[in-house]
């Protein structure tokens, strides 16, 4: 199949720029599978939905400050840096913009000039091996001088002319989020909030935490024509023996796996062996879904909207249909949805 196949058109003010007051108060769309209707509903409506047995996957990643601005020395111009990859103790994997003229040996300051990097190695696509140092540590370790330089690295789509809002690092956080590692949230589990969590245990259901961090790979452009030639970055997941178990005796007793985002399915399609069965496990997925994917343990997906053309998009349109997808995000730009990652939802049955 080809990319273009996977297009749409959104006006640029159904882009949400800033999260709801509440989270929970946010549209939700119903795209039942069996019989191909749509259903306009609200997320504070989505534990009627729930049906006991059932068990409710939840990333528990929690975003770090990954975003540095800076400046190469000796001579400035601004220099924008994405931590991507922690490699070892004071090296990182990162995407840096403008990156032209960061060649190996060229040095990098941020804030006050007590952190400063210098590029190791370089890259494809705009990615430099970074190594760190401190001026003056003290007590500190040096991520936590990084993490004090950095900021909430919010989607490109989000803009803040003035900096980052006062409520970005809190609210571009989930409710679940535990384990840091990750360079943006999972954002179907922004919506919610632990009135939603105990009305779904309360019609009889479970809620399990798995990890997924989301790295570049999660929203790096697809830049092939064949989608079946485009290979989604690995990521590091972790799935316990406690989570895999009740996911499993779920599974056995006919209920649903219900994963919350993209990145709870692909831990979940990663770990599945054969048989149906999900076994513990921590490492990276290597797994990339495109239509053609035959899911083997997601029962059903609550999603955000996504961008034109992504593996996102590429990922849901797999699991519910690519046209029966498209139908789905036509309908709720007509119905003025929000989209994108402080935007509403989709709950695919």
């Amino acid at each position: 199949m080809l990319l273009s196949e996977f297009d749409y058109e959104l006006p640029e003010e159904l882009i949400a720029q800033q999260p709801l007051e509440q989270r929970d108060a946010s549209r939700m769309l119903i795209l039942d599978r069996a019989t191909q209707t749509l259903e306009d509903s609200k997320f504070e409506l989505f534990p009627t939905y729930i049906r006991p047995g059932d068990v409710l996957v939840v990333n528990n990643t929690r975003v770090f400050p990954a975003r540095l601005i800076g400046q190469r020395e000796p001579y400035g111009g601004r220099v924008e840096v994405l931590l991507a990859r922690k490699v070892k103790p004071s090296v990182w994997e990162a995407l840096v913009k403008p990156a032209q003229r960061l060649k190996v040996g060229a040095r990098l300051r941020f804030g006050d000039s007590s952190l400063s990097a210098e590029v190791l190695e370089c890259f494809e696509k705009g990615f430099r091996l970074l190594r760190f140092d401190a001026a003056i540590s003290g007590k500190q370790s040096l991520d936590t001088l990084i993490f004090e330089q950095g900021q909430t690295p919010l989607p490109h789509y989000i803009r803040r002319p003035g900096g980052e809002s006062v409520d970005d690092s809190e609210r571009y956080q989930t409710m679940f989020a535990r384990e840091r590692g990750a360079i943006a949230a999972p954002t179907a589990g922004l919506h919610f909030t632990p009135e939603v969590i105990s009305a779904i245990q309360a019609r009889g259901a479970r809620v399990v935490e798995i990890t997924l961090h989301v790295g570049y790979g999660t929203f790096e452009p697809v830049r092939v024509d064949n989608i079946e030639e485009h290979q989604v970055a690995p990521e590091y997941f972790q799935i316990g023996d406690e989570a895999a178990s009740i996911i499993n005796e779920t599974r056995k007793q006919a209920g649903r796996v219900i994963a919350v985002g993209t990145t709870s399915t692909r831990a979940l399609e990663s770990a599945v062996n054969e048989q149906g069965f999900v076994l513990p496990a921590a490492r990276k997925s290597e797994l990339t879904i495109t239509p053609g994917y035959t899911f083997r343990v997601t029962d059903a997906l609550l999603t955000n909207f996504h961008l034109p053309r992504s593996s996102l998009l590429l990922l849901v349109s797999a699991f519910a249909g690519r046209n029966f997808t498209l139908t789905g995000y036509r309908y709720a730009v007509a119905e003025r949805f929000r989209f994108y990652s402080y935007g509403d939802c989709m709950f695919v049955i």
